[in-house]
């Protein structure tokens, strides 16, 4: 492990199975995502380190991640008991329930390693709220993913592209980019 220690929480965004529907997102980036997050659970869990999880409950009742239906479920690879499972109904996991600010201060948290799934949605928001938060934030680049965006006019934004944007836009004004890696001992 790298020298980030147990006052830096592991914020895992809404991995969950609804993302698997590649009918309904598109075509998606980095297929070593869930890799990563596994490393990052395992690593964190070997520490003893706190580990949250975040679930999204759509309000939209066709999407995959509404609640009931199998696509709510978390993936895999989000295996055993967080610390503290937040779910929302929003992009920021901060806004969620229960309060995960009023959580990360009652147990001395001073800093966050943000993965998960949308790059650009809801993980990207639930970094800058940290930030703003005065949270040190780290976004694990490589341990989310997203989906090209089509325009009204049809063009292709590529998944890639987007991601590389989050991370050029949240590196040095909000906090890290960082890499499985530079956390990781691999």
């Amino acid at each position: 492990m790298s020298d980030w220690n147990g006052s830096t929480a592991l914020i895992v965004v809404d991995v969950q199975r609804g993302f698997d529907d590649h009918n309904y997102w598109g075509p998606r980036n980095n297929p070593d995502c869930e890799a990563n997050i596994g490393q990052l659970i395992n690593a964190w869990r070997d520490q003893g380190w706190p580990i949250v999880y975040v679930k999204h409950n759509s309000t939209t009742p066709s999407s995959p991640l509404a609640p009931g239906g199998k696509g709510n479920d978390f993936k895999e690879v989000v295996s055993g008991t967080p610390d503290l499972l937040v779910e929302k109904e929003v992009h920021s996991a901060f806004y969620g329930q229960p309060d995960l600010d009023a959580w990360l201060t009652t147990h001395g948290i001073a800093g966050v390693a943000i993965c998960g799934i949308q790059t650009n949605m809801c993980c990207e928001t639930t970094a800058r709220m940290a930030s703003d938060l005065g949270y040190d934030m780290l976004f694990v680049e490589d341990a989310t993913h997203t989906f090209d965006i089509l325009t009204p006019t049809k063009k292709v934004y590529r998944a890639r592209e987007i991601a590389r944007y989050t991370s050029l836009s949240l590196d040095g004004e909000f906090g890290r980019v960082v890499r499985t890696s530079d956390l990781v001992d691999g």
